[in-house]
């Protein structure tokens, strides 16, 4: 199916010129349609922006959405993104579990996060942002006492009527449909929320997560009791983004474009992101506890970035461009980059891999670059040096996308709906060669590092 978008009940587009192109613009058609209602004289003008990651996740997934409302006219002193401390949903969302957190955790995180933002921008509301379960968290927060804080909310790829609605399956999750945590939110005729504009996101095949087969959640040839609008709100804006997966609707262009006319009213100028030429780059450092990742600062963390060749990721100096160690606040910046030039990030971190990030260009400054180690997998034992390319905004498309790993489609990654953002591959731990990560039309070089050493390498892409 082309990469396309729509509103749920397949309404006519419009054309909008973006640089003299022609760009197709999502057309909001309603299921029931809401009036908007005008802001008040005080709030005329758009509101500050808070973005809430998704399960595992952490704020550095925005990077280019923060980017993109920048570059049409956001100051950045609007525009937030909460870090929640323990990202990891529980197993059953009834049963305390050590570093993750209950929807009630997130729920009042959350808020608390919101009373800060409108303390620090002296407005009495915000738009919120949500990506898969920082919608849960988001949804809890307006039907608990925090819709008076809010006038927009955007849940992208949130699975608002379950991943599964079964006892069976999942039992107990915040995810399951057939448990409190949704069946409360889900109670009532419709899903709005009096005065909150209400938007979501989703795919219209996609979504790895809104399936009517159970494979992607350990449970193939099993029914789910959902299908692929499982991420639809009743009554609200619906838009269907056609092809792009379940992290895409969060983070893909085109998700931007709908998430900020139905914040603004209108339409991007651009969906192109303005450069920087010397980019302030800072970000913080965060570990793992039980095998997962948290959000809490990593102390005592030593961080080094080299400029490397954009054709062999080889360093252009031996002595690092930047290089800190973290204090009790993880922050390992700031560094002054270029917009032209690739990086290397390492990072050594005591008990894990010395963790070799290659990245491509940094357009614009960012706070949000953090950073987290990359322990080995069972599939590493042995090997010499190992390579990973990774894509945190979205999933790797069979058939959608250009990708490869060393000029190979790494093992793992599944055909049909996208449901992998990684591959891996292994190899000799000499001759020390480059290795090139190619993802559509982002290319990353990287070098091979002894693995026996403790070493490990990734590329992860920006798009």
């Amino acid at each position: 199916m082309s990469r396309g978008h729509r509103s749920s009940r397949n309404g006519p587009t419009r054309r909008a010129l973006l640089g003299g192109a022609a760009v197709l613009w999502p057309t909001l058609v309603l299921a029931q349609p809401v009036p908007r209602r005008p802001q008040p004289a005080a709030e005329a003008s758009p509101p500050p922006v808070v973005f809430v990651h998704g399960n595992g996740d952490s704020s550095a997934l925005w990077i280019n959405n923060l980017w993109r409302f920048e570059a049409n006219g956001y100051k950045r002193n609007q525009l937030f993104a909460i870090d929640f401390v323990y990202p990891n949903a529980r197993s059953d969302d009834s049963k305390p579990q050590p570093y993750r957190s209950s929807a009630e955790d997130q729920m009042k995180e959350l808020t608390s996060f919101v009373i800060q933002v409108l303390k620090a921008t002296r407005r009495r509301k915000v738009a919120l942002v949500g990506s898969s379960r920082g919608g849960n968290a988001i949804r809890s927060m307006l039907k608990n006492g925090g819709a008076d804080l809010v006038s927009h909310a955007v849940l992208c790829g949130t699975p608002n009527k379950g991943i599964v609605i079964s006892e069976s399956l999942l039992p107990g999750s915040e995810f399951n449909g057939a448990f409190p945590f949704l069946k409360g939110l889900n109670a009532g005729a419709d899903d709005l929320v009096p005065g909150v504009e209400l938007m979501a996101i989703r795919s219209d095949r996609n979504d790895k997560y809104s399936q009517p087969d159970g494979r992607f959640i350990g449970a193939p040839g099993k029914p789910t009791g959902v299908s692929y609008d499982a991420s639809e709100l009743r009554g609200a804006r619906n838009v269907v983004l056609d092809g792009l997966d379940h992290r895409e609707v969060a983070f893909n262009k085109l998700a931007f474009a709908a998430m900020f006319e139905h914040i603004t009213g209108k339409p991007p100028a651009s969906m192109f992101i303005a450069q920087e030429p010397l980019p302030i780059l800072n970000g913080r450092v965060t570990g793992m506890a039980e095998g997962g990742y948290t959000n809490i600062a990593a102390a005592g963390a030593e961080v080094e970035i080299f400029e490397v060749d954009p054709k062999t990721g080889e360093r252009k100096s031996a002595v690092a461009l930047h290089r800190k160690t973290t204090g009790e606040d993880g922050v390992w910046g700031p560094f002054v980059g270029r917009a032209d030039a690739h990086y290397e990030f390492v990072l050594h971190m005591q008990g894990m891999p010395t963790t070799h990030t290659y990245r491509s260009p940094f357009l614009r400054s960012s706070d949000v670059v953090h950073l987290r180690p990359q322990p080995f997998a069972k599939a590493d034992e042995g090997a010499g040096a190992v390579t990973i390319m990774s894509r945190p905004r979205g999933y790797f498309g069979v058939g959608r996308d250009k990708f490869t790993l060393d000029g190979k489609v790494p093992p793992g990654i599944n055909d049909g709906v996208p449901g992998a953002s990684t591959g891996r591959l292994t190899f000799d731990a000499a001759p020390t060669r480059t290795v090139m990560a190619v993802f559509n039309n982002e290319t990353i070089p990287t070098r091979t590092w002894p693995a026996r050493d403790g070493h490990i390498v990734v590329a992860e892409f920006l798009n």
